[in-house]
């Protein structure tokens, strides 16, 4: 893994974020001598959202929209106060 430093990250940040690009190496920005920030290649991605890696499988079983239980189960129903 290659280090470099933060200052010369910044004068020649376009050709670094390439290098990373090509190679898929990635370096580790150091400032003072201390690791601040490490930059690699993106992983590819096959869904733009999570929720999307999901479709498919979920299946509704029943009335999403009807309480799970009657409603005279329910201490508020009954006009009950706790």
């Amino acid at each position: 893994m290659k280090t470099i430093a933060a200052s010369e990250f910044k004068a020649k940040c376009l050709a670094i974020l390439d290098e990373v690009a090509e190679t898929g190496e990635s370096i580790v920005i150091l400032k003072r001598g201390k690791p601040v920030a490490e930059l690699i290649r993106p992983l590819p991605r096959e869904a733009a959202t999570p929720q999307e890696a999901l479709r498919g499988s979920v299946r509704v079983r029943g009335d999403l929209l009807e309480p799970v239980l009657p409603a005279d189960t329910w201490s508020a129903e009954r006009g009950e106060v706790e």
